[in-house]
């Protein structure tokens, strides 16, 4: 597959229910199975406290850098596929959830339709998404600006580096 600028996508991933971390490697193996799609990068995970709805467990959180030959629609059709096939049930905004998948960056698009808002309007507000994010791509710029400007700005208190490695994904769990 060849990589064009438009084709480097930016993923967050995380969950609180069940095994999130196998939720999450199972998302990016199926992610990965697509034959115009590869897994280029993995963070580490991070446990993170709950944001929004504080009410619930931490979660684990990842980000992933992808290549992709698909569209921004169709790719974002990729990863809701893969959380339905997770069993990820929407029932409350911020609420405790198997598996989230969100597209932060598509290349340099700038895109908003219904459902799809890229870059995503508010992964700048969020240390569990920046976190894990400049763990892949210390360098990258948002808006502009780099990527460590945007996490000067936030509260990352009780996010914490799990000594996962970041080839953790690829491990097939048994049973």
């Amino acid at each position: 597959m060849s990589a064009t600028q438009s084709d480097h996508v930016f993923l967050s991933l995380g969950g609180n229910l069940g095994d999130p971390a196998d939720a999450m490697g199972e998302a990016l193996r199926l992610l990965d199975a697509d034959a115009g799609t590869e897994v280029v990068a993995v963070s580490s995970l991070y446990r993170t406290p709950p944001w929004g709805k504080l009410d619930q467990p931490d979660f684990l959180n990842s980000a992933a850098e992808i290549r992709t030959d698909r569209a921004p629609r169709a790719f974002l059709d990729l990863c809701l596929d893969a959380e339905r096939r997770l069993k990820r049930e929407r029932r409350e905004r911020w609420g405790p959830r198997l598996i989230d998948i969100d597209v932060l960056l598509f290349g340099k698009l700038s895109l908003h339709e219904p459902g799809l808002d890229i870059p995503h309007p508010r992964m700048t507000e969020r240390a569990f998404v920046l976190v894990p994010l400049a763990e892949i791509a210390p360098n990258l710029e948002i808006g502009g600006k780099p990527i460590a400007f945007h996490l000067d700005a936030l509260d990352r208190a009780g996010i914490e580096r799990l000594p996962s490695g970041r080839d953790w994904w690829k491990e097939v769990p048994e049973g």
